[in-house]
């Protein structure tokens, strides 16, 4: 669909660029925001291709899984295989102990986060185009990843799995003392009022850069993949712009730069969900760290 093509609400004129745009960079929502920050705000469509994408990645799983056989695997098995073998290889550098747990973890982290990417890999007005004529909704996104609150809820996810695997590995004393002793040690508290001091400001010390050692790193996990994600979509928007005009030239272009683009963002894809996967290993691995 050109942007020449599409109206307006009211249908009598088309929509420009900055409206096309608009457009397409805004949420299917239980309701408007009442704000800059609004928790009552729910993206449903970030939501619903969230699990699609899900779902896509467990069933293919899934039928890895059933269809395994000893000896000569055939394609499909050998190059789930491979990402298997890969993915644990990767683990067992990040974290020194036991992987039992965040291999499978980091493969299935990898698996999703590359299938909400691709989703912008598809032309953009096709999803939306489909939800406004077969299911009547004005709006619809549908790349997960651009939207912050998903990455960001992801990013909390590892932070929760981080957490609780560093309580289950040290155990909630050693944890505890990390937390509150783990950056500048502790005072030894004698009857010298100074010693209590030193503990106070070593406690406060410790306690600063504890929580900035956990949300700094979180805030950027989630941040890192949203912002690449949500330029490469801006891109695919403004390259369908060129489209717009009936002209050969913006024809053209938009057809070279949307190909080029499109091949180039197949790394990006690729990359972003490599390096949220690595990240993820790397904050659930401080969990068999000891100071």
């Amino acid at each position: 669909m050109r942007i020449a093509m599409m109206a307006n609400e009211g249908g009598e004129a088309p929509l420009s660029l900055t409206d096309y745009i608009s457009h397409h960079l805004h949420h299917l929502s239980n309701h408007e925001p009442s704000g800059l920050i609004d928790f009552s705000v729910v993206h449903l469509d970030t939501i619903f291709f969230s699990l699609v994408c899900a779902a896509v990645v467990l069933i293919v799983l899934r039928i890895a899984a059933a269809r395994a056989i000893p000896g000569v695997p055939g394609k499909f098995q050998a190059f789930v295989e491979m990402m298997v073998e890969w993915v644990n290889g990767e683990a067992k550098a990040m974290v020194h102990g036991d992987t039992s747990y965040i291999a499978p973890l980091a493969l299935l982290v990898f698996c999703w986060v590359t299938i909400m990417n691709a989703v912008d890999l598809l032309p953009v007005d096709w999803l939306p185009t489909l939800g406004e004529k077969v299911v009547g909704v004005p709006y619809l996104r549908p790349l997960p990843t651009a939207d912050l609150n998903e990455t960001l809820g992801l990013a909390f996810g590892v932070l929760i799995l981080s957490t609780y695997y560093g309580i289950k590995v040290k155990g909630l004393g050693g944890w505890l003392h990390e937390f509150v002793a783990g950056h500048f040690g502790s005072a030894k508290i004698t009857w010298n009022p100074l010693t209590w001091l030193a503990a106070i400001l070593l406690l406060a010390a410790n306690l600063f850069f504890g929580i900035e050692g956990y949300l700094a790193p979180t805030l950027s996990h989630g941040f890192r993949l949203y912002g690449n994600m949500y330029a490469g979509e801006l891109i695919f928007f403004l390259i369908s712009g060129l489209g717009a005009s009936a002209t050969v030239t913006g024809t053209i272009l938009h057809l070279l730069f949307g190909t080029i683009w499109a091949i180039f963002h197949i790394l990006i894809v690729l990359l972003q969900a490599y390096v949220f996967m690595m990240l993820t290993l790397v904050y659930i691995g401080r969990a068999h760290e000891h100071h």
